[in-house]
């Protein structure tokens, strides 16, 4: 395992040392500058992502699950994110699941020495019930987090897929994942403060494995979250006004419909559009696998159909050649 001293994460940044001697502004401006840096080292990681997605999407298709482990900062990122996945996508909360070293105390104030505990990596995993169905993303921005490494470990074993995210080159993870996400986004301001520039790549690394999987499943339309759900005032605006896009309903009616499709934004656009009970538009969606657009575009099929006296399944035909 590589020193830690020697990691591109542990390195002192030449820009910043003299960083007490700088003003608030000079601070300021020294710290964007450094975090204009991050958007490309997460860009040159671009197809290892793409696949990542392609993973992510492809287990959660078959009924697996979406893990992150992480300590400190990135086991905080991984959770945060989990979190927003239910009300965003209208994921149910075991679908992905964050798990951190020291467990859910280690949000709010550090554990000291939890992500030196490998084999609580094991019983943490074990106590939700991995399994080989499910994809594990191990996130250690040095690459040798010993708690990140056993649980990677025992992934593999359980025959799961397992993504790493680190901000160093030549990680010793690299030896525990089927595929590795290394934004090298160089020293920190701070000196080995990686909840700074590391912690913002692996933020973004994260945004967009989870956004990337779930628009793979059919939870947008667009650029619009169909799946939300609309639990507080501010979603039920948001609902009410993508329902009124895709509808052409006023707010008052649009919200109406929403209600009585018991707050289910792909539910009230397709009962709308199909002229359809809201059961028969949910039995509609479920035939799709969720994807509102592949039920919009059949019925635009099948009304082309019908004008021009075709069956539904030649016109389909004929758009596939």
């Amino acid at each position: 395992m590589n020193d830690l001293g020697s990691l591109t994460t542990e390195a002192r940044n030449p820009a910043s040392e003299q960083l007490d001697r700088l003003s608030p502004l000079e601070i300021v401006r020294l710290m964007n500058a450094e975090d204009s840096k991050v958007a490309p080292a997460v860009a040159r990681e671009e197809s290892a992502i793409a696949r990542a997605i392609e993973l992510v999407a492809d287990r959660l298709s078959r009924g697996g699950r979406l893990v992150y482990l992480g300590a400190g900062t990135s086991g905080r990122l991984g959770v945060i994110d989990a979190a927003e996945c239910p009300p965003t996508f209208n994921t149910p909360p075991e679908m992905v699941v964050g798990v951190i070293a020291g467990g859910i105390q280690a949000m709010v104030r550090a554990v000291e020495g939890a992500e030196d505990q490998g084999p609580a990596a094991v019983a943490d995993l074990a106590s939700i019930g991995f399994s080989g169905a499910d994809v594990l993303v191990g996130i250690a921005t040095s690459g040798r987090t010993p708690y990140v490494l056993a649980g990677l470990q025992y992934a593999r074993q359980l025959g799961a897929a397992t993504i790493g995210i680190t901000c160093n080159e030549d990680a010793a993870l690299k030896q525990t994942c089927d595929l590795v996400i290394a934004p090298i986004v160089g020293p920190e301001v701070l000196s080995g403060s990686t909840r700074l520039k590391a912690g913002t790549a692996t933020k973004m690394v994260l945004n967009m494995i989870s956004t990337g999987a779930m628009v793979l499943l059919g939870k947008t339309y667009g650029n619009l979250m169909v799946d939300l759900r609309a639990t507080n005032t501010k979603l039920w605006d948001r609902a009410q006004r993508i329902v009124s896009t895709l509808t052409g309903l006023d707010g008052e009616k649009a919200r109406a419909l929403l209600q009585s499709c018991s707050g289910e934004v792909k539910t009230a656009i397709v009962s709308y559009r199909l002229g359809i009970s809201a059961d028969l538009a949910r039995a509609k969606l479920a035939e799709s696998g969720g994807h509102l657009r592949a039920v919009l575009e059949a019925e635009d099929l099948q009304k082309v159909a019908r004008r021009d006296g075709t069956s539904g399944s030649e016109k389909i035909g004929e758009n596939q050649k």
